[in-house]
């Protein structure tokens, strides 16, 4: 049983940053990839950004270059570097990945951006 923990969510003013982290119970070499999504209230949960273990990576288009997925493997943690960040931003923003078959989720960490 993988669990994922993400840390890092808080209030902030629009322009400003915020980096969340999502520790993994185990190795993260064991993960082909690892994601965030975000779920705004009373939408869908969209797709944020993807890192591989070969440590490629993509974003949402939307995103306009403002975040940054990175990993620490000798820390089981990935990351999301969240600049400039928008009103539009607010969200609860969980990490995912897939192993042997199974579907992990993060409880969630809320980001809420306003002035």
């Amino acid at each position: 049983q993988v669990q994922l923990v993400e840390s890092g969510g808080g209030l902030v003013q629009p322009g400003g940053s915020l980096r969340l982290s999502c520790a993994a119970s185990e190795s993260i070499f064991n993960f082909f990839v690892m994601r965030w999504y975000r779920q705004a209230p009373g939408k869908q949960r969209d797709l944020v950004a993807v890192i591989t273990a070969g440590g490629d990576k993509m974003y949402a288009a939307s995103l306009k270059g403002r975040f940054t997925i990175s990993r620490d493997d000798a820390k089981n943690t990935i990351f999301l570097q969240m600049d400039s960040l928008e009103p539009e931003d607010t969200a609860v923003y969980y990490c995912n990945t897939n192993y042997k078959g199974a579907d992990y989720w993060g409880q969630g960490t809320q980001v809420t951006v306003s002035s």
